[in-house]
């Protein structure tokens, strides 16, 4: 099989590889626990894949020798309308274990469908009726006609828009109804979307350098640069995706709809009282104060917060209310969200056990661990936001 061999060529046959190593992974991880969100992320890493192929193979030779040139004509390995979907699913699926793509999602895929199909139908009728070019363009590749990036470009910017509110909405939800807000964030997702979506509008900045004489390199060797660019993205989201811990998302179950009912108006730092004492303002209502009071004899009677993977819905149900309800009532009562309030808890088991001789071998980070605190990026900043100190600078006073 021809494959001239350069830094063209196997630059992008190597993440060609890489790929579709992970989709394997991917897809067995995903078979092997259930994961729909495994799932839905091999497919994404195939379809990527195969977006790579005409122009790892076209600097290869293929697009200059036959009959190589006619299987890339003939052969559609450009499905670039899947991409955004897929994104999204994967957004929802991996922030809610439950959900599945079924009824009405699957319109999401018809226009990928469709393109695919049309094209099986085009190049099988000249491929074994005409035996020649006819209905296919002899002269344009049908994986890069204009209007088909251009189509491809738009489905991606859109439903990139969708999972960034998604993930957006999310994570104002996190904060409202979970202990482990930060870890819960997935900030590697947040960079991902982000970056696919500086990626997406490359072409057309390419394409407008492209009239000009100093750049009109660009028309061969631009696109090469975006798909080394583009691997290198799906390979980042590859190997995050992968080794990411997802185990306290399985709590959460979110969509969209949670978020009603709850105020989202967001505390700010004025309203937290720089002390490792509680705030706690005047109750105006008297089941408020019951639930309140009943809420702080849960924390220090059963040191919840010590869980870290506690959630609003778990504390509600052992006070017999609902998140909402809860929510408002820390919001009222301490001014913070939910995640702070349990946040200032740990704050303060940790300096308190800080003295304690018990405690006295064990590093900080082992104390802030044992007082729930998941990570030490999280310890470091609930420290000086609730202390006014860093953990260092508050141990050496």
């Amino acid at each position: 099989m021809l494959f001239d061999f350069s830094l063209y060529s196997c630059l992008l046959l190597i993440f060609f590889f890489h790929i579709l190593v992970y989709s394997f992974l991917f897809f067995n991880r995903g078979i092997q626990q259930e994961n729909y969100a495994d799932k839905i992320m091999g497919w994404f890493l195939v379809v990527a894949a195969l977006l790579i192929v005409p122009f790892m193979v076209g600097f290869a030779g293929w697009y200059d020798n036959q009959p190589y040139r006619d299987i890339l004509f003939f052969v559609p390995f450009v499905h670039s309308l899947f991409i955004g979907p897929l994104l999204y699913f994967y957004t929802r699926a991996i922030f809610n274990y439950d959900f599945r793509i079924k009824g009405l999602d699957f319109f999401h895929l018809l226009p990928g469908c469709l393109y695919l199909i049309v094209n099986i139908i085009i190049s099988s009728v000249d491929v074994f009726l005409y035996k020649s070019y006819n209905l296919t363009n002899e002269h344009e590749d049908p994986d890069f006609a204009t209007w088909y990036t251009v189509l491809s470009m738009l489905s991606i910017l859109v439903y990139l828009f969708l999972s960034i509110r998604y993930y957006n909405q999310f994570k104002k939800y996190t904060a409202i109804a979970t202990s482990f807000a930060d870890q819960a964030g997935l900030k590697w997702l947040r960079n991902f979307l982000y970056a696919f979506s500086l990626l997406s509008i490359m072409p057309i900045i390419r394409a407008v350098l492209s009239y000009f004489d100093f750049f009109e390199r660009m028309r061969y060797f631009g696109p090469w640069y975006y798909y080394v660019g583009f691997a290198i993205v799906v390979y980042y989201i590859a190997i995050n995706a992968f080794h990411a811990v997802h185990l306290p998302l399985h709590k959460i179950q979110f969509n969209p709809q949670l978020l009603l009912g709850f105020d989202l108006k967001e505390q700010s730092a004025e309203n937290v009282k720089k002390s490792a004492a509680f705030e706690i303002p005047p109750a105006v209502d008297g089941k408020e104060i019951a639930l309140k009071e009943a809420l702080k004899a849960l924390m220090e009677n059963e040191l919840l917060f010590e869980r870290s993977d506690l959630t609003l819905s778990e504390v509600a149900k052992k006070l017999q209310t609902n998140s909402v309800v809860l929510s408002r009532a820390v919001n009222q009562q301490f001014r913070l969200n939910f995640n702070d309030y349990v946040n200032q808890y740990r704050v303060n088991a940790v300096i308190e056990r800080l003295s304690m001789p018990e405690f006295k071998n064990q590093t900080l980070l082992a104390i802030a661990f044992d007082a729930g605190f998941n990570s030490k990026a999280t310890f470091n900043r609930s420290f000086k936001k609730f202390t006014g100190k860093n953990p260092k600078d508050f141990l050496a006073t």
